[in-house]
């Protein structure tokens, strides 16, 4: 809580204080490889103990290959380390960056269990002088009571007195924290001035500018906002995509007309899932608590979590005009990351999918080029060896992200190898209508209403 501008105005000065980062996986690396390329020390807390595993192994589950180079850089000139125990790690830091998220339950309410734990975890190991920067996604207050309340319980010590506590909503993508003039815009809040002040001095190793606004309710605003404006764009989108798909109209020829109009622009149907709708479900439900009506946001959730069962519809419709019924249909599925060419399940709909199918009686295999057999298998999807094995006698090829290697499908081979008519069910706009049918086979396609069969 004393550290002034001079303390840290070089790297080697950093050098003298310790950040503890409190998360999982990749975005746990990312935020590590930020600080400790400002100088810091950097003490890592997965608390998935994911990380240690790897590590043990010697071997960095990312994709992302300057970041496996900056970790394993920082691991071997001991800038950076790994401690299961918070309590250890927080007695052993000056300052504790705090990333684990809050869960949804099956009831669409915000579960942070995890989060009052490892807050009573850290509150034991804290020391007078330390500062606790929030940068989870979480509902307006929840910062400022349940946090909050945690740490002063645990630690018998008082926010703004004892210790500083501030909240800075630290946005993922390894390009954010890796390059070497990052420029991303931070919010930033705490509970005092001296706590903002330091958060301030810390945040501002890694970005070089920051927007400060009144207090951290305003700061967790602003993070939930921009998610939910976000899944409201999405919501319209998929609206319009359902109805061009009887009025025969390509949503995508749509979309690419109006992004070539000035300040213009559509975002793309999809299918939304639990954790891109988490902020929705936050804010929906400390809406609730203050008794704020938000119908047009409920409408939205209604309409986002649809659009799953939508998409198996369009299965369902595809096998039909292939003559085949949905039971004991072979489907393969194509794509099991949560986004195009990047390796990570978390947030996928893939497997929401593949339970949905399988209870309806169908035979799933599911392939991604980005995942070998044994991860596949390790996470519980039927999988097959090879691309190959996985489209052999399929009755339906669903493509739910788009990697680069599935825009460049041999349609042709595709079909040779299901010897039959094949169903494709497009759910990432990647393949062409008109190409699929001329190739003898059933397009179906999420906004994509001109197919002919």
């Amino acid at each position: 809580m004393n550290i002034k501008e001079v303390d840290v105005d070089t790297p080697q000065k950093r050098q003298r204080f310790t950040i503890e980062v409190i998360g999982s996986r990749s975005t746990l690396l990312q935020h590590v490889c930020a600080f400790a390329k400002a100088g810091f020390r950097v003490v890592a807390v997965d608390v998935n103990h994911h990380l240690i595993n790897l590590l043990k192994k010697n071997t960095i589950s990312s994709t992302d290959s300057m970041l496996n180079i900056l970790v394993k850089e920082y691991l071997k000139d001991g800038r950076f380390a790994v401690i299961s125990n918070i309590r250890e790690a927080t007695s052993k830091s000056d300052v504790i960056i705090f990333l684990i998220q809050p869960l949804i339950s099956q009831k669409k309410k915000p579960d942070y269990s995890k989060i009052e734990r490892s807050c009573k975890e850290v509150g034991i190991g804290l020391r007078p002088g330390c500062l606790v920067i929030v940068a989870s996604t979480m509902g307006p207050g929840i910062t400022e009571n349940l946090v909050k309340e945690t740490l002063e319980n645990a630690s018998g010590l008082k926010a703004g007195v004892n210790f500083g506590l501030a909240y800075s909503p630290l946005y993922t993508g390894s390009e954010i924290f890796t390059e070497p003039s990052a420029t991303y815009k931070m919010v930033v809040s705490a509970t005092n001035k001296q706590s903002l002040k330091i958060a301030c001095l810390i945040l501002n190793t890694i970005t070089k500018e920051l927007l400060t606004v009144r207090n951290i309710k305003t700061a967790e605003a602003v993070r939930l906002f921009k998610n939910i404006y976000q899944d409201f764009n999405v919501a319209v989108a998929n609206e319009f995509a359902r109805y061009c798909e009887k009025a025969g109209i390509d949503f995508i020829e749509v979309q690419r007309t109006v992004s070539e109009q000035l300040h213009s622009y559509l975002p793309t149907p999809k299918v939304a899932t639990e954790d891109k709708m988490k902020a929705l479900h936050l804010l929906l439900e400390e809406a609730e608590a203050i008794n704020a009506k938000l119908p047009l946001l409920m409408l939205t959730r209604k309409t986002n979590e649809e659009m799953l069962r939508h998409a198996l519809h369009l299965v369902r419709d595809g096998l039909r005009a292939c003559d085949k019924p949905m039971r004991r249909a072979k489907v393969s599925i194509l794509g099991v990351s949560c986004q195009p060419n990047v390796k990570e399940f978390r947030g996928s709909i893939t497997k929401k999918l593949v339970r949905i199918m399988n209870r309806k009686r169908m035979f799933v295999r599911v392939y991604d080029p980005l995942f070998s057999f044994k991860e596949l298998t390790e996470m519980g999807y039927p999988t097959e060896r090879t691309f190959k094995k996985t489209v052999e006698g399929t009755d339906c090829l669903v493509v739910t992200v788009g990697h680069d290697q599935f825009k460049r499908l041999k349609l042709k081979k595709i079909k040779f190898l299901a010897k039959k008519t094949v169903a494709i069910v497009d759910m990432a706009h990647v393949i062409n209508p008109v190409r699929a049918e001329r190739e003898g086979f059933v397009y179906r396609g999420i906004g994509r209403g001109i197919w002919t069969k």
